[in-house]
């Protein structure tokens, strides 16, 4: 049906051409080729609704698949801007409609519509939870949360120079005890981590270990540890809280990944931070901003870079998810003290 749409097509019949590929699509719905031309014919006769409808479908059908030929690269970027062109078009018009009412909504109101019109465009990646070790559901996914849901964090914030000072003492000394944050033993895939497993690029030294008090630690930062025991921090039996100085070496670079469990969100405080450092969750690239705390859910794709020639350092800390009731928590430390109790023990809970 194909080749006899091509034919056609050099007869000048564009009715038969059209039933020639109508024919093809029937039997393959996803044949690149006669989504091509189908579309190439519904553009030449006027029809940009239907024309655009075939390239969307083209799009979609190639993915990220190789082209195969020059003919169909050079239609699949045909098709690519015809979309585009569209896209912006109906962004154009769409601003024109919604923009003052966008604009006179609550700034919380006015992001989440923006970032709804942002996906129906395609312009922002739809990013979901996706936890290593333990899924919690019907908790919304949010990359980073809201400040006001964690009123303690002035206080963190506010002790940013004495925590800073009781790393750059450590670090005076040669940072000894400080190692590498990825430690995968032999034979075990690691994946994207193979440049940084067992490699200091990356290195921690903990506070606190899946809930387990680092003495040496305590008594090095005797005030950062008072301060941690003051904080709401994840209580999980055997798994939390976790707390740690998290170094990131001149040129390193942390890649995409996602943590063990949506139940806790994770504390960044920025301490000492060159500059072009950032952080990525999701769609969101934000700058690491000393003495600035942020909160956000390692269950959804996150990254960190250091393109400087000087350290970063942070401190990392988790917490509750704020949308688990205190009841629901109570239920799910049972469920963590049964599951270790029976010896299913749940490996991988460090914050990133």
């Amino acid at each position: 049906h194909y080749n006899l749409a091509n034919a056609q097509g050099l007869a000048g019949d564009a009715g038969a051409q059209l039933a020639a590929l109508n024919a093809a699509l029937d039997a393959d719905p996803y044949m690149p080729h006669a989504l091509l031309a189908r579309g190439r014919l519904a553009e030449a006769s006027g029809q940009a609704a239907l024309a655009l409808s075939d390239y969307k479908r083209l799009l979609a059908a190639m993915g990220s698949a190789e082209p195969g030929s020059a003919a169909l690269a050079a239609g699949i970027a045909h098709a690519r801007a015809v979309v585009a062109a569209d896209t912006a078009s109906l962004a154009n018009r769409l601003e024109a409609d919604l923009g003052d009412r966008i604009a006179a909504a609550p700034p919380a109101v006015a992001e989440r519509f923006r970032h709804a019109l942002d996906v129906q465009l395609g312009r922002r990646r739809v990013y979901v939870h996706q936890p290593l070790v333990m899924h919690y559901p019907y908790l919304p996914a949010v990359q980073y949360f809201d400040r006001d849901l964690f009123p303690w964090l002035a206080e963190l914030e506010a002790a940013t120079p004495v925590i800073r000072a009781e790393l750059q003492a450590l670090l005076a000394e040669g940072g000894e005890g400080f190692a590498p944050y990825v430690r995968y033993p032999a034979g075990a895939p690691v994946n994207q981590w193979s440049a940084l497993n067992h490699n200091d690029a990356w290195a921690a030294r903990f506070f606190l270990e899946h809930g387990v008090p680092q003495a040496a630690m305590r008594a090095a930062c005797p005030q950062t540890a008072a301060l941690l025991d003051r904080l709401p921090l994840l209580d999980l039996p055997g798994r939390g809280p976790v707390a740690f100085f998290s170094l990131l070496k001149p040129g390193a670079h942390i890649p995409p990944h996602t943590g063990a469990t949506n139940i806790r969100s994770i504390v960044h405080l920025p301490l000492i931070v060159p500059p072009g450092c950032t952080f990525r969750v999701g769609n969101e690239t934000r700058p690491w901003i000393e003495g600035e705390a942020f909160v956000f859910d390692d269950t959804i794709e996150h990254e960190a870079v250091n393109p400087s020639t000087e350290l970063r350092a942070i401190l990392i800390v988790d917490t509750w998810n704020p949308f688990i009731a205190p009841a629901e928590r109570d239920l799910i430390r049972h469920w963590v003290q049964a599951l270790n109790a029976h010896g299913q023990g749940l490996a991988g809970f460090s914050a990133a």
